[in-house]
């Protein structure tokens, strides 16, 4: 387990459960060049869920995106935000079991959370992850595809391009290459819910992974594409049902 060395957090940018005494505390951590809003959506739809009503759902910001802290003392690598998530879920104070749901760049940091810490998580849903192999890495079209995903981002904000933040989290978390391992053995509960219109994840890696790991993953398919959207978040629902109930 890390230690705990300095007293870095996350911002929280929501935080809401209907019942004064929730049974189940839901993280939700967002994808690279992006924040907490991603999750807008799916929170309304999440929390005017009666079956979910007891449960507690919370989103942060990672370090550089968003509300959260940016410095140039951080590396933006799995040591900063796994320590600042770390510290920021000890906050809460939570008593329930804990799930957390993580969005593209965010399936990395909360698979090597729950890989890290071990007990403290119950389970972990996954949103178009991107499941990468050594194979991936060494095939010259997998270069191609970081550019133009980076081309795409620049459409949007040509500056993100130069930001430390971005750059080394696409290089120390996406680009690692124990990713894919990590996730094969990891023990503890995942679901990882992907798009088959989705062309930045390399799906065809998914089933391989949850043949490697079927006792903990299992996977669900939609009519997708990356985004967080109403075909990936409805699926939230028998997920966290079943989590309450189990």
């Amino acid at each position: 387990m890390l230690s705990r060395t300095r007293e870095i957090y996350l911002k929280k940018t929501h935080d809401f459960c209907a019942v004064k005494k929730p049974r189940l505390t839901v993280v939700m951590i967002h994808g690279i060049a992006s924040d907490s809003s991603t999750y807008t959506h799916a929170l309304r739809y999440l929390e005017g869920t009666t079956s979910l009503k007891d449960v507690r759902f919370v989103t942060f910001d990672l370090l550089g995106s968003g509300e959260s802290p940016k410095s140039d003392r951080f590396n933006y690598d799995y040591k900063d935000q796994l320590e600042a998530l770390h510290n920021s879920i000890e906050r809460l104070k939570a008593k329930t079991p804990i799930v957390l749901v993580g969005h593209s760049l965010g399936t990395f940091i909360v698979t090597r959370y729950a890989d890290t810490y071990k007990r403290s998580i119950k389970k972990l849903i996954l949103i178009s992850p991107p499941v990468y192999t050594a194979r991936d890495f060494d095939n010259p079209a997998f270069d191609l595809g970081i550019r133009m995903f980076k081309d795409a981002v620049s459409v949007k904000n040509r500056k993100i391009l130069e930001e430390k933040s971005f750059n080394n989290s696409m290089n120390l978390i996406v680009l690692d290459r124990k990713n894919y391992d990590v996730l094969a053995n990891l023990k503890t509960s995942t679901t990882l819910i992907y798009g088959n219109m989705d062309q930045l994840i390399a799906s065809f890696n998914i089933p391989r992974v949850v043949k490697a790991n079927p006792k903990y993953i299992s996977a669900i398919q939609t009519e997708g594409r990356h985004g967080v959207s109403r075909d990936k978040y409805t699926k939230l629902v028998g997920i966290l049902e079943e989590t309450l109930n189990a």
